[in-house]
C-alpha cells in the first residue's frame, strides 16, 4: 500500500497524454482531468506536444502547443522547436543521456530536455489540479507517489531515461526513489479492466461481455497506443494477483502507423515535388492538417472524410497544374470545393498494414505451446477504432472473447493507480531477454579459452577473464519479491573496488561476453576500500528482477556496508 496521501499516474503517450490522480481521503473514486475547454474541447488526453522557444524554454504542451504552432507564419515556426510523436525517439534507439532528436524544423534539440520539461508540466499542473480539488490545500510533489506508464517493449535503457527525465523534472529529488514507480502500460490497462463490471466494456465477441476472474484464467492485452503496440499474456491466480506467462511483444504499428499512411496518400496526391515544398515551407499548415485527421480517423461513422485544403497548399499545387487533375490518378481521393475527401473504402486501407501486423503478433501469441487464452483485451485510445475492432474480432472472436472497455483511453491511467497502491498484484513476470555479467573465475586450461588467461598483480591468481554469468534467461518467469544472491571475491590484494559489466541477449547462454549477439547495456562499481583481507574479500550482490525496473544492492562483506546500486544503462559503453 502506497504511503503517500496522494498518487498521480501519468499516462505518457506518443500521441496524447493524460493523467489521473487518487487520495486516500477518497479512495473508491479515481479522478481524472479534461483538457481543451478553452479551445472547444473536453478529452481526457491532450496531445502529446511540446512547444520550446528559440532560447529552447518549453513555453506551450498539448492543445496549446498545437494552436499556437499551427498560428504561426511559416518564418516564426522555422525559429521555434515543436516537437510531437517524440516519445517513439526511445523505442529500438539506442539511448544516452545526450540523446539529440529533431524538432519540427529539422534542428537537433536535446531529448532528456524535451521529456523533462514536459513532465515538469504535467507535474506542475496535476499539484495545481489536487490543490484546487482539495480546498486550497496546498501538495508539493514529495506529497505524492507518481506513477509513470511506459510500453512493455521498452528495453531497460528507454525505462532509466524516462526515470532520469522525471527525476530532473522534480517529480522525485532522489533518482531511485520509491515514490516514483514505471507501471508497464498493458499491465495497467489489464488491470483495469479486471474490476471492470460486464457493462463496462463496448466490444463483444464468443462469450459476450463477461470477464470471468477465476483462478487459471488466460488472457491477452493488446494496448494499442499512438507509437506501439504492446502485448502482454496473464493468468488470474488463487489470490487474484497476476502471472505473466509469455514475454511482452510487440512493435511500432499504433495510431501514428495510420498517420503516416495517409501521408502517404497525399505525397502521392501532389507529386511533382509539391508535397516537399510545402513540407518544408508551411510545417504549421500542415501539422493542422495531420492533427484534424488523428482526431477523425476513429470515427465510427461509415462515411467519406473531408478535409480543409489549406491555401498555401492550393498555391503550391496550381503553379504546376490545376488542383482536380492531381487526383485524377489516386483511387479514393478527390477534389471538392476547396476540401480533400477521402471515400471510407480508401480510409479503411490506412488501417491494413497496421492490423494485419498486430493480428499476426497475436496469432503468434495464441499460437505459443501451454496459452489457452480465453480473452483479448484491447485497450488504448487507438483501441477506439471500429477497424481495429473489427479486424481482431473477425479473426479471433470465435476462439474467444473479444473486448473493450468503454475508456479505453482511460484504462491504462486509471490501472496505473491500482498499480501504484499495490505493485505486488503482478506476481510474476517473464523475463523478456537473458541476462548476465562479465566474471572472472580460475582457469582450467581444459574449459577456457586460452586468450581469456590473466594474472593477477601478485603472480598467485590465474584466472580466466571475461565470461559470462547468467542472472536470468530469457523466457524464465521471475517472482514480484524474488532476490538472488551471488558472491564475488577479489582478484587482487590491494583491490579497491569491483566493477560490474551489464550484458543482455535475445541467446539462452553464452561462454563469453565478446561473442556475437551479446550487448553491454550497463555498468557498475562497488567501492571495497577496507583491503586489510587481501584477496578473502567478496561482495554480496543481491538482484531483483520481477518488477518493471531491474534492481540491485550491493555488500562489500569486510565493511559490511551495503548500498543500492544504480545501474547505468544511458552511458555509452565500450
Amino acid at each position: 500500500m502506497s504511503e503517500s496521501l496522494v498518487i498521480v499516474a501519468i499516462d505518457f503517450g506518443t500521441a496524447y497524454t493524460g493523467y489521473c490522480y487518487w487520495d486516500q481521503s477518497h479512495t473508491e473514486n479515481i479522478k481524472y482531468v479534461s483538457w481543451g475547454s478553452g479551445h472547444g474541447y473536453r478529452t481526457p488526453k491532450t496531445p502529446t506536444c511540446a512547444l520550446f522557444s528559440p532560447s529552447k524554454q518549453l513555453r506551450y504542451f498539448g492543445y496549446e502547443a498545437v494552436i499556437k504552432y499551427n498560428t504561426m507564419v511559416s518564418e516564426e515556426s522555422r525559429r521555434w522547436y515543436f516537437f510531437e510523436n517524440f516519445k517513439m525517439e526511445l523505442y529500438q534507439k539506442k539511448i544516452t543521456k545526450n540523446l539529440m532528436i529533431p524538432a519540427k524544423n529539422g534542428k537537433p534539440f536535446p531529448a532528456l530536455h524535451v521529456f523533462a520539461e514536459s513532465l515538469r508540466y504535467l507535474k506542475e499542473h496535476a499539484l495545481s489540479t489536487i490543490s484546487k480539488q482539495t480546498f486550497g490545500k496546498e501538495f508539493t510533489a514529495s506529497d505524492v507517489t507518481w506513477v509513470l506508464t511506459i510500453p512493455a517493449i521498452w528495453d531497460a535503457a528507454a525505462k532509466q531515461f524516462m526515470r532520469e527525465a522525471a527525476s530532473q523534472a522534480g517529480l522525485v529529488s532522489e533518482l531511485n526513489s520509491h515514490k516514483l514507480i514505471l507501471a508497464l502500460e498493458p499491465e495497467a490497462a489489464s488491470l483495469w479492466c479486471k474490476q471492470l463490471p460486464k457493462e463496462g466494456f463496448v466490444s463483444e465477441g464468443a462469450g459476450g461481455n463477461t470477464f470471468n476472474q477465476s483462478p487459471g484464467v488466460q488472457y491477452v492485452t493488446v494496448d494499442c497506443g499512438g507509437g506501439t503496440i504492446d502485448i502482454t499474456v496473464h493468468e488470474v491466480q488463487e489470490n487474484g494477483s497476476l502471472k505473466e506467462i509469455r514475454r511482452a511483444s510487440g512493435g511500432g504499428w499504433g495510431g501514428t502507423h495510420v498517420d503516416k499512411e495517409f501521408m502517404a496518400c497525399l505525397r502521392e496526391i501532389f507529386c511533382h515535388g509539391v508535397w516537399g515544398r510545402y513540407e518544408t515551407e508551411h510545417p504549421g499548415e500542415l501539422q493542422k492538417m495531420m492533427y484534424q485527421f488523428s482526431t477523425q480517423k476513429c470515427t465510427s461513422e461509415e462515411q467519406d472524410l473531408e478535409f480543409f485544403c489549406h491555401p498555401n497548399l492550393i498555391k503550391c499545387a496550381q503553379e504546376k497544374k490545376e488542383m482536380a487533375e492531381f487526383f485524377k490518378e489516386v483511387e479514393g481521393a478527390s477534389w471538392s470545393d476547396g476540401y480533400i475527401r477521402i471515400t471510407h473504402k480508401k480510409l479503411r486501407s490506412f488501417f491494413e498494414s497496421s492490423i494485419k501486423q498486430i493480428i499476426s503478433e497475436v496469432e503468434a501469441v495464441l499460437s505459443t505451446p501451454e496459452i489457452n487464452v480465453e480473452y483479448i483485451l484491447l485497450v488504448g485510445g487507438y483501441a477506439s477504432s471500429k477497424f481495429l475492432q473489427e479486424g481482431i474480432k473477425k479473426h479471433f472472436g470465435g476462439r474467444c472473447s473479444v473486448l473493450c472497455p468503454f475508456d479505453s483511453q482511460l484504462a491504462i491511467a486509471k490501472g496505473a493507480i491500482l498499480f501504484g497502491v499495490s505493485p505486488q498484484i503482478i506476481r510474476s513476470r517473464v523475463s523478456a531477454l537473458t541476462y548476465g555479467i562479465a566474471v572472472a573465475e580460475r582457469f582450467d586450461p581444459a574449459v577456457h579459452d586460452e586468450s581469456k588467461r590473466r594474472v593477477n598483480k601478485t603472480g598467485d591468481y590465474i584466472y580466466c577473464t571475461d565470461l559470462f554469468a547468467i542472472l536470468v534467461k530469457k523466457g524464465q518467469s521471475v517472482e514480484y519479491n524474488e532476490t538472488t544472491e551471488y558472491l564475488y571475491s577479489a582478484i587482487d590484494d590491494d583491490q579497491e573496488s569491483m566493477n560490474f559489466r551489464f550484458f543482455c541477449t535475445e541467446r539462452l547462454s553464452a561462454m563469453y561476453v565478446d561473442e556475437t549477439g551479446l550487448d553491454m547495456i550497463g555498468s557498475f562499481t562497488v567501492p571495497m576500500p577496507n583491503t586489510d583481507l587481501g584477496r578473502e574479500r567478496e561482495v554480496k550482490l543481491n538482484l531483483k528482477f520481477g518488477s518493471t525496473e531491474i534492481q540491485a544492492t550491493a555488500t562489500d562483506l569486510s565493511s559490511c556496508e551495503t548500498q543500492t546500486i544504480k545501474l547505468d544503462f544511458l552511458t555509452e559503453q565500450n
